[in-house]
């Protein structure tokens, strides 16, 4: 789709709707009258409903609008100035929305590239063995490679079914990926292009992480299950777990810790027999999206629902957890441990803030990510301990320099 005027046609055969309607069952709050109301109908409403644009947080001024969607959709520069100018006139910034940024001694630099496909929701950047950055395009069903070094990219085409949500290199190079909607753990070969799925019980395998002894661990949020698949005889092993598995992680002594979005628990799987010790955190409001191991083997983990951070001693089973410098809607998403160091995003604020934790000062340093219109959901530690992030809203993958 070129234009704005090409969309409005596919959108009626494919739902039976205009696109500034619903069916009655799936009323959604309609936008004030204004010059572009009509526009922002037909452009947007071909993935968004009208629920996203109203509760956003808002932007001020027409260049951060045109921001915001200009890698979502193709739009002549008329068209992209009308939309934009009646966003930044019914939906401006939420001030409550904008972050808490702390100071610092740390210094970072922040690296973005825009993916080639529009609107695919670039996802989930991983470093390969050769170095180069991988990301997924979930919505496009399509993975992505970046040479960090020339900015050069290629993008490889997935079956449509697949949505990949995230993805895991093994040591030869090939790329495995979760297939969200077709239930499947998939891998693709860089240089040949060849792409073999394997079918799970699981209807959404999440999150993967692959172990010393060879096997992939993987999440399934929406099923509820946990899995393992031995890619060289192609086994798949899957349980039940507690509610909403997401984030998963293998220590170093060969524990795969699990994070949970559905209750308020962290767990522990045994990597042979795939039983789950579950250690409860405190408020069974709390909601954990993302974990990840220091070299001493703590946890450390977002509790999201609640804006905080928290340490978990398996030793121990002692939990403590710091309020996120943005507050209690600040929502912690994506983790990451470096060097000791505690790194994360507030996802809740706007722009998106990036976060460093010193457990051993406990002292917080925050920074705006340039292109944060939402949201940071994963991280990735490089093999020169810098991290790679991504902005899904703005089709970005981001290398964080840590100096």
């Amino acid at each position: 789709m070129n234009k704005v005027r090409s969309i409005l046609p596919v959108l009626l055969i494919l739902t039976g709707f205009p696109v500034h309607a619903q069916p009655p069952q799936f009323q959604v709050p309609q936008l004030p009258e204004g010059d572009g109301k009509q526009l922002v109908e037909i452009a947007c409403y071909s993935c968004h409903s009208s629920i996203n644009i109203v509760r956003s947080a808002g932007y001020e001024t027409v260049d951060e609008w045109k921001h915001v969607f200009e890698t979502m959709v193709n739009l002549s520069d008329a068209q992209a100035t009308t939309i934009a100018g009646y966003l930044a006139e019914h939906f401006p910034a939420d001030a409550s929305r904008k972050p808490t940024l702390v100071s610092g001694d740390t210094e970072i630099e922040i690296k973005e590239w825009v993916v080639p496909t529009r609107g695919q929701r670039s996802r989930d950047p991983i470093e390969a063995p050769d170095g180069s950055i991988w990301w997924t395009g979930m919505w496009a069903s399509l993975l992505g490679r970046l040479d960090p070094d020339t900015g050069d990219m290629q993008e490889f085409k997935l079956p449509l079914s697949a949505r990949p949500h995230s993805i895991v290199p093994d040591e030869a190079g090939n790329i495995w990926y979760t297939g969200n909607s077709n239930g499947t753990i998939g891998k693709l070969d860089p240089n040949t292009g060849l792409i073999t799925e394997y079918q799970t019980e699981a209807r959404d395998p999440h999150s993967a992480a692959f172990h010393p002894n060879g096997n992939l661990y993987f999440t399934a949020q929406g099923a509820g299950m946990l899995g393992r698949f031995d890619p060289d005889s192609g086994e798949m092993t899957e349980v039940q777990s507690e509610a909403r598995p997401y984030g998963i992680q293998v220590a170093a002594n060969g524990t795969v810790w699990v994070a949970f979005n559905g209750t308020n628990k962290i767990g522990a799987m045994d990597p042979e027999t795939m039983a789950i010790r579950y250690y409860d955190i405190p408020n069974e409001a709390s909601r954990v999206r993302r974990l990840g191991l220091d070299s001493g083997g703590v946890v450390w983990f977002v509790n999201s629902t609640q804006g905080k951070i928290g340490r978990l001693d398996p030793a121990s089973g002692e939990i403590r957890q710091w309020d996120s410098p943005s507050g209690p809607t600040s929502h912690p998403y994506a983790l990451a441990v470096i060097d000791d160091k505690v790194w994360y995003n507030e996802s809740g604020m706007r722009p998106d803030a990036l976060v460093r934790f010193d457990p051993e000062n406990e002292a917080f340093q925050s920074w705006a990510i340039p292109s944060g219109v939402g949201i940071v959901r994963n991280m990735w530690v490089t093999k020169e301990g810098n991290l790679l992030i991504h902005q899904s809203s703005s089709n970005r993958v981001g290398l964080v320099e840590i100096k």
